[in-house]
């Protein structure tokens, strides 16, 4: 448990495309003592700027930000050793007397570093015959057996949750549903939680924007590069929203058009997924942002600052 006397932890956290950099940056150049703590599982592969929505450069040059860059693409990342790179961050930012704002967009990521999850060890053997195993649908229903519990909290499609969970319930001998609190236990941590809600129809329209805009600023190209390496993409960074598509495009499987279009329709199905988790978590303040998210938004975080 964190020392009574530390600063202040606060999130802000959304859906992608909701505007909750923007929002993080106009309050960390308001209250000029604040860096920012991004919470995000694509956000830490080098290289992945344009496709993750990475803060600028100018944005890292005005504010500090900690948890960009971790890893080379062709490395696995996983969930502990975000948590492991956050808390050392979030150490840091306290040992100099300054103040942590969170920007979530990976849930369980974010539920990993506030409240401090355990997690169980893992099986590298067991988990590569998992991976090789391309029937999503039969590894689902095979976890459905062996953990119902666990089954029913993660999507059918989510391939790698799905992997995990079995990779511990065959590796353990346990189940996974059974390792500690998890994520379903809403502990009073002492960190403030705003949310941002847009309408569906809204956020459709905001997603569809951003892709537009990040072909513009040279998405293609990004991907391009990425491929040329020696080493490949790993799973995980290769099935990116936005990188997925676009390597089918270079590989001619499909037209940039059509790749523009599976990349706003994906993207618009992982904002659906990440509300879904956002809110079940009855901490979290949430703001229905009408049309600005900065003016609408910043004015909750500042008071969860005592600003």
């Amino acid at each position: 448990m964190r020392p009574a006397d530390t600063p202040p932890r606060v999130v802000v956290l959304g859906p992608t495309a909701s505007g909750k950099s923007a929002v993080a940056m106009h309050v960390a150049q308001q209250l000029g003592d604040i860096e920012i703590v991004a919470v995000d599982a694509m956000q830490v592969y080098r290289g992945m700027d344009i496709g993750t929505a990475k803060p600028t450069t100018a944005d890292q040059s005005a504010v500090r930000h900690h948890c960009l860059d971790l890893v080379d693409p062709s490395r696995r990342f996983t969930a502990t050793q975000f948590q492991e790179a956050a808390n050392g961050a979030l150490d840091d930012i306290g040992v100099r007397s300054r103040r942590a704002l969170l920007v979530g967009g990976t849930g369980l990521y974010l539920t990993a570093v506030i409240d401090e999850l355990v997690f169980p060890g893992e099986w590298p053997e067991i988990r590569a015959e998992l991976e090789a195993d391309a029937d999503t649908a039969g590894l689902f229903a095979r976890l459905a057996a062996l953990d119902p519990e666990a089954a029913s909290k993660i999507e059918p499609a989510n391939r790698r949750r799905i992997v995990r969970a079995l990779e511990v319930c065959l590796g353990s001998g346990e189940k996974f549903s059974g390792a500690g609190p998890g994520t379903s236990a809403y502990p009073n941590n002492g960190v403030v939680q705003v949310g941002i809600r847009w309408s569906r129809d809204v956020l459709a329209r905001r997603i569809s924007e951003r892709v537009d805009a990040m072909i513009a600023d040279g998405l293609v190209d990004e991907v391009r590069g990425l491929l040329v390496g020696d080493v490949p993409m790993s799973h995980t960074a290769a099935q990116a929203l936005g990188y997925k598509e676009m390597i089918g495009h270079l590989e001619g499987s499909m037209t940039l058009a059509e790749a523009r279009d599976e990349v706003v329709l994906r993207t618009m199905q992982f904002a659906v997924r990440q509300e879904r988790w956002f809110r079940r978590d009855p901490r979290i303040t949430w703001v229905d942002v009408v049309e600005d998210p900065v003016g609408e938004t910043s004015p909750y975080v500042l008071r969860a600052f005592g600003a």
